[in-house]
């Protein structure tokens, strides 16, 4: 942006955890970082597209704790140092606290700056537009709105909220009105004839001083509480942030700014919210399916069926849902896949591990994929990535059995180490401190069974 003198940094606001789109996105592993649009992930979608309006270097990620390791990589993936770019919450507290978090770091090292926010779980499939509305919105926040994407609606959409424009302003925008809830089918039908309402797609541009000062007028105890979390080394405690409001930016500036300008956008936008609308918003074959993996099909129309392990044979099905994982599987007519938030609701409060995570867990030394589990054994394979290592969880009892099935593997126990390559085993106590060390140069596989215990690991 050659006439605008601040630096402009991209806030991609990743902490979400997508429970409308379990059983592939769970809590350890939330639809942000799942690939069910080409090759990237969704996070890595959402930073490409930035691209050449943004400078992608100055991109900015809020993401909770638990997905650090896997953010980093899929940012390292995209050849972006992860390093200084995550911005980590102790426990989600709402977009509030993550955006004034976010602003907060950049003050730090910038006077003022302009900060653009974008969920980091949306799509968009016209590019050009939406460069354009970005441009507009970096413009319009330069002079110092507040700018909300107001999403064009194409059909009166009821799980959307909505932004209400009022007067003309410069680059096509409109002054914010107000926020509506999401409406029942009538008032829907009414905003899309009135011609001023617009889908609230979550996405905004304005200045860190700006957004500060309504921060100070609006929500001064926040912002005061916030200042005194981060002190100088950045670092939050759980126990502290948890006592943050749990508050959105809608509710806590946004409705109550007199800064608020809202952006008409077009530019073929989801939020992936649901799998209908994940359905809506992909490719379909000549019988308006979306299939992907290992599945045949018979008399099957307007269907989304996605596979990941295994087999999936679908006869005669039409408007339905089925999405396959290696431990659970979801079969649900399209028009009601929302509602699979309630049977994750169910699987939190029963304590099952399908809420939080997959059989395959990502750790920062690799990847841990559990293959069985009994009460009296567990086995399971242990990717280790190049220069990483790990140690094995001391148990009170039992053994741990492992196999090289690929690489090299360098073996500490105690004062004792072993070297091991395709083929070998090692054998131990489960209480002894063993540490493996990936020592070539491409990935380690092994299979570790565990007798006598069984790991949450």
């Amino acid at each position: 942006m050659n006439d605008i003198d601040l630096n402009v940094y991209p806030i991609l606001l990743a902490g979400g955890t997508g429970t409308r789109l379990w059983p592939i996105s769970r809590a350890l592993y939330p639809k942000q970082l799942v690939k069910f649009v080409g090759e990237d992930s969704l996070l890595q979608s959402t930073i490409k597209r930035l691209t050449p309006v943004l400078d992608t270097a100055c991109v900015k990620v809020v993401c909770g704790e638990q997905h650090f390791y896997e953010t980093a990589k899929h940012l390292e993936n995209l050849g972006l140092t992860a390093d200084d770019k995550l911005i980590c919450e102790p426990c989600g507290r709402n977009t509030a606290p993550a955006i004034l978090l976010a602003a907060l770091h950049i003050l730090r090292s910038e006077k003022d700056a302009i900060l653009c926010v974008f969920p980091a779980d949306h799509v968009i499939e016209d590019l050009h537009a939406f460069h354009d509305s970005l441009k507009a919105a970096i413009a319009l926040a330069d002079d110092g709105f507040i700018v909300t994407f107001g999403i064009q609606p194409h059909y009166p959409e009821t799980g959307y909220g909505y932004v209400e424009g009022g007067k003309k302003l410069s680059h096509g925008a409109l002054t914010l009105k107000r926020f509506v809830e999401k409406p029942d089918l009538a008032t829907a039908q009414k905003y899309i004839k009135a011609g001023n309402f617009f889908w609230n797609s979550g996405m905004f541009a304005f200045k860190a001083s700006v957004i500060l000062a309504e921060f100070e007028a609006h929500q001064p105890d926040l912002l005061g509480q916030m200042q005194d979390l981060i002190g100088n080394d950045l670092t939050i405690s759980k126990k502290d942030y948890d006592q943050l409001d749990d508050i959105s930016i809608d509710y806590a500036i946004m409705e109550k700014t007199t800064r608020g300008a809202v952006l008409p956008s077009d530019f073929g936008w989801s939020d992936i919210g649901s799998w209908k609308s994940l359905y809506d918003f992909l490719e379909k074959d000549a019988d308006n399916n979306v299939i992907d993996g290992d599945v045949i099909v018979q008399d099957t129309r307007d269907s989304l069926i996605l596979g990941h392990d295994r087999l999936i044979a679908a006869n005669h099905l039409q408007d339905m849902v089925v999405v396959e994982t290696a431990d659970s599987v979801f079969v649900s007519d399209l028009e009601n896949s929302r509602d699979v938030k309630s049977f994750v609701s169910i699987l939190k409060r029963r304590g099952r591990p399908e809420f939080q995570q997959h059989r395959s867990v990502n750790q920062p030394w690799g990847i841990f994929k559990l293959l069985e589990q009994q009460d009296n054994y567990t086995a399971a394979v242990l990717t280790v990535y190049r220069g990483a290592s790990l140690e094995l969880k001391p148990q009170t009892h039992g053994s741990y059995h492992i196999l090289v099935v690929e690489g090299q593997a360098k073996i500490s126990e105690g004062s004792k180490g072993k070297d091991l390559r395709a083929g070998e085993t090692y054998t131990c106590r489960a209480s002894a401190n063993v540490t493996i060390e990936n020592a070539a140069e491409s990935d380690l596989h092994l299979i570790q069974v565990e007798l006598g215990l069984v790991s949450g690991d």
